[in-house]
């Protein structure tokens, strides 16, 4: 049977599963769900149609599957589906879709939302990824698997940041940012590519140079972003790091993409 403090406020109609624990003053609304493991510290509410995967530690004063906020909202019955193993911390908000976006707000699994992050309405973020205090996500946000955003920082709706990207702190990200790229600046530029980040994943010494070159002439001042796209294209069709940047850019979306200053390609 799972442990629940006798200070918190259960619904009858939530589901908790019998290994998960609820802390004292915690609230938990009649359509939430907390699988095995999952722990409420204490002092956490957790509304809405919200799903938290097993394993996942809430820490006090979290707000979960709160109503979105968004004008357009008229209480249609939307989702925050969160995954497993995740760390939310102090005062993290996280709210479910809106009919513009899917009805739907998907967080990963093993992510880290460190303490005051937000996750907006209709958000998708990936695995492993790193919230860093006070991070703010726009609406429609999409985040790639191993992603770190930097404290302080803040993401424009619809913006997509790729996977293994780094975020430097305080930065303002408005526009879309290839995988395995680094982003700094009052308004996010890149600086290169996040080579901490590669080797920590295992990338091997050619992949990491392919990388490299396919940076370097994706933003080479030569030609337009389509022709050298197709450059890309066809010299790395072999590397496929390279081809993933490649996808992402032409993939849809109304964000044009970040690039760096023009003296800093490197």
């Amino acid at each position: 049977m799972a442990e629940i403090h006798a200070t918190a406020i259960v619904a009858p109609t939530a589901s908790i599963a019998p290994t998960a624990s609820v802390g004292p003053y915690c609230v938990v609304g009649p359509r939430a769900t907390l699988g095995d493991r999952v722990r409420l510290i204490s002092h956490v509410v957790v509304d809405g149609i919200t799903v938290v995967g097993e394993g996942t530690v809430v820490y006090p004063f979290a707000s979960i599957g709160q109503r979105p906020q968004d004008m357009k909202y008229k209480g249609e019955p939307s989702r925050l589906m969160i995954g497993r193993e995740n760390q939310i911390r102090e005062y993290v908000t996280m709210n479910p879709g809106t009919e513009g976006g899917g009805m739907v707000t998907r967080v990963g699994d093993h992510g880290l939302f460190m303490v005051g992050a937000h996750v907006a309405h209709d958000c998708v973020i990936g695995d492993h990824v790193v919230l860093v205090n006070n991070v703010a996500l726009g609406g429609h946000v999409e985040i790639g698997d191993y992603a770190i955003i930097g404290g302080n920082s803040a993401v424009h709706q619809f913006v997509r940041i790729g996977k293994q990207v780094m975020v430097g702190g305080m930065t303002g990200v408005e526009n879309d940012v290839i995988p395995y790229a680094t982003v700094t600046g009052n308004r996010a530029h890149l600086s290169g590519l996040n080579l901490v980040g590669l080797k920590r994943r295992g990338f091997s010494r050619e992949d990491i140079h392919q990388l490299r070159n396919a940076y370097r002439l994706l933003f080479a001042p030569e030609g337009t972003m389509v022709e050298r796209l197709e450059e890309v294209a066809a010299q790395f069709r072999d590397c496929a790091p390279a081809m993933e940047i490649v996808d992402f850019i032409r993939a849809d979306s109304s964000r044009a993409v970040c690039q760096p200053p023009l003296e800093n390609v490197a």
